[in-house]
């Protein structure tokens, strides 16, 4: 059970970092509420990598598949999740991300050759439906906490989910010939890291109005991104890299879907307010479903 506990570990962390997340991203815009991301996580993945000597284990051939990785899956997907949450609100963002496991499903038997059978194919599904059902459904009448709030771009924001989820996927199948092998999970999420920063300096000195702020950044915002940050993609990306050594890119992106599961309880402890029946009937398929995978 490895591979499943690694990827049940990084959906806990994405789960506790998406809290940090929302607000943050309004005030800086998504462009550059992902550079500031980027720097603060790329900072401290190269310091455990420099410390712990595992940037030895780099080669030619790795630092290119987790560079364009993260092209890929951190530069284009993270950000256009951001935007989708901008334009749909946090909660409709996340329905569409959680499409990311499906892509994963098929692109690891269209590419790899990965089937899934029995209870894992139907525990697969329950988990995806949960997820997806516990989101949906989560809303209560006249309910609106900024996890709600949207500006209206509603093609705009469905575009821009889908195309997160499908980069996410794309990403993780990239790597995981990679992973198979003795290199340092840091040490190659701080190359994926530090690939999408350098691509989003790039945007922002070339001028491009996109990228600038919405709103200066002060130490507060600071705070919420480098824990944002710290969380979600330094320890939550590296244990998902850990997992595609040992797991399945399907098996190992539908156990990581289930963060938006383990948002509930959170919610209800920010809000003072319990999530609605329909997300409690989502995170119960979606426990089933887990608990199906993982006894598999």
């Amino acid at each position: 059970m490895l591979f499943e506990s690694l990827a049940l570990a990084a959906a806990c962390c994405w789960a506790v970092a998406s809290l940090f997340s929302a607000s943050a991203a309004r005030h800086l815009g998504a462009f550059a509420f992902s550079r500031w991301r980027m720097a603060c996580v790329s900072l401290m993945l190269w310091s455990v990598s420099l410390v712990s000597g595992g940037w030895q284990s780099l080669n030619s051939g790795s630092i290119e598949v987790m560079a364009l990785s993260g092209l890929v899956g951190i530069f284009i997907g993270d950000t256009a999740l951001f935007a989708a949450m901008n334009c749909l609100g946090p909660r409709r963002a996340v329905v569409l991300f959680a499409c990311h496991s499906l892509f994963s499903v098929l692109l690891g038997y269209l590419v790899l050759g990965e089937t899934l059978k029995g209870l894992t194919l139907v525990g697969c599904m329950l988990v995806a439906s949960g997820v997806m059902g516990a989101v949906l459904f989560g809303r209560r009448e006249g309910e609106n906490h900024h996890w709600e709030q949207d500006n209206g771009k509603l093609a705009v924001g469905v575009a821009l989910g889908l195309l997160s989820a499908l980069c996410q996927a794309s990403a993780t199948l990239m790597v995981k010939p990679v992973m198979a092998g003795d290199i340092d999970a840091v040490s190659a999420s701080a190359v994926r890291m530090s690939t999408a920063l350098g691509l989003h300096l790039l945007l922002l000195w070339s001028g491009a109005a996109i990228a600038k702020a919405r709103l200066p950044i002060n130490w507060a915002v600071l705070g919420k991104v480098a824990i944002n940050g710290f969380l979600s993609m330094g320890v939550g990306m590296t244990l998902i890299l850990y997992a595609l050594r040992y797991g399945e890119v399907g098996l190992v992106a539908m156990l990581s879907s289930v963060s938006p599961v383990l948002i509930l309880p959170l919610l209800w402890l920010v809000q003072k307010r319990a999530p609605a029946k329909g997300a409690w009937l989502g995170a119960m398929v979606t426990v089933i479903g887990t608990m199906l995978i993982v006894s598999r």
